[in-house]
């Protein structure tokens, strides 16, 4: 998945650390992703979910609010509504350098702030919550313990997931005048509520008071048994490609695309996608491959690269030959593997080939042998490898014909 890594300035002066995860080809939308309450961007859930939309053709960005992950800032001077302000200026900031998000979405307190937010972001036309609590001030019962010492001396040092963090007075007044209701009731953008009635942070009940303040379209989706933070790579999956489908009912018409090619059974056949600069589509009888250059090169790394397809053919090749003739030995081969490396080399390094000048092709190949072989059948079967179809051709005299297709 390729992406972007840069910084912009949150509300209250500080630079603060992004991420814009984006797909193989132009992107159909922008979303905004919000993490949950003391987490950063990076957390499992916020990658895996970013994968799954990547995947649809949406870019996600997604940024470490004030003092968390590689942001800057004092996090005891943040609160809710400086979170809700970094949204809206991260929606800015893609507004003005990209596309304002279409999509918000937010985990957990970060759902509450994508809700908050909204309102701001006048181009989106969904909004997701996952796990989210209705009222902001749920957080609150994370610090219940040091309410006194926070209201006597203005702030206390509480520990949260097993890090300390200066919770300041200021931020429960913040949460606690939030007019949550209010602003779902007047959302007026499709939401999607996606709530686990195990959850054990934030209790499904937030789900339905969410679901019930919030006027159609709405739709709720239940996460079973996952936990809050989705550790699970199958809930967080999950959500990525329901969420994909959902949000794909309130964008815009994908463009109308070339048609993938066919090819007859024996025969190959590439065509460029439109999708980036090199992005290929290839057709090999019944089964579809792409393939791409990395960015480095220009490309969209949605695939290998016309040397790496070149080395899996010759790889493919070699096991095949090795497990025919194992097998027609019965010897005890149980399972080949080969790993190859290409790269050109100066022809006067290579002691045994034919060319004195200029740069060869070298094509490094190590095979792995596993099972109860001896040393002279694991000879034999290093020399028919050789022998493999593709290995002979690619030492032979290859005639390549081309003409142009009559169109």
């Amino acid at each position: 998945m390729a992406y972007e890594k840069f910084t912009f300035t949150g509300v209250d002066g500080s630079e603060l650390a992004a991420r814009l995860d984006l797909p193989a080809g132009p992107p159909r939308a922008y979303a905004l992703f919000a993490h949950c309450f003391t987490c950063t961007k990076d957390i499992f859930a916020a990658s895996r979910i970013a994968d799954g939309l990547t995947a649809a053709g949406i870019a996600v960005l997604r940024f470490d609010f004030t003092g968390l992950g590689h942001s800057q800032g004092e996090f005891a001077n943040a609160n809710f509504s400086s979170n809700v302000a970094d949204l809206v200026r991260a929606a800015d900031m893609l507004r003005e350098t990209r596309q304002a998000p279409q999509i918000l979405i937010g985990h957990s307190l970060g759902g509450a702030a994508v809700l908050a937010a909204a309102g701001e972001v006048p181009e989106c036309r969904a909004v997701a919550t996952i796990a989210a609590p209705f009222d902001p001030g749920h957080v609150a019962h994370l610090f219940a313990g040091a309410a006194d010492e926070i209201a006597a001396a203005g702030e206390a040092e509480v520990e949260i997931a097993g890090r300390r963090f200066t919770i300041r007075r200021q931020f429960l007044d913040d949460i606690a005048e939030q007019p949550q209701r209010e602003r779902i009731a007047n959302l007026r953008k499709a939401l999607l509520v996606f709530h686990g009635p195990r959850d054990e942070i934030v209790g499904i009940d937030n789900a339905s008071e969410i679901f019930i303040a919030a006027r159609h379209p709405k739709s709720f989706v239940s996460l079973d048994d996952a936990d809050h933070l989705l550790t699970r790579r199958a809930d967080a999956g999950y959500v990525a490609d329901v969420l994909a489908a959902w949000a794909g009912r309130y964008l815009d018409p994908l463009p109308a695309t070339v048609a993938p090619p066919r090819a007859a059974a024996g025969t190959v056949v590439v065509q460029e996608t439109g999708e980036g600069l090199f992005t290929q589509a290839i057709a090999a009888g019944p089964h579809a491959l792409r393939a791409d250059e990395p960015a480095s090169y220009g490309g969209n790394d949605s695939g290998p690269t016309p040397y790496d397809l070149l080395l899996a053919g010759l790889g493919a090749c070699t096991t095949m030959t090795l497990r025919l003739y194992a097998r027609r030995k019965q010897w005890p081969l149980q399972r080949a593997r080969v790993s190859l490396r290409h790269e050109k080399i100066h022809a006067e390094d290579c002691t045994d080939c034919e060319t004195r000048e200029g740069r060869i092709d070298h094509i490094e190949r190590e095979i792995t042998l596993e099972g109860p072989l001896d040393a002279e059948q694991r000879a034999a079967l290093l020399a028919i490898a050789d022998r493999c179809p593709v290995h002979r051709t690619l030492h032979a005299e290859v005639k390549i014909d081309s003409r142009l297709a009559e169109t």
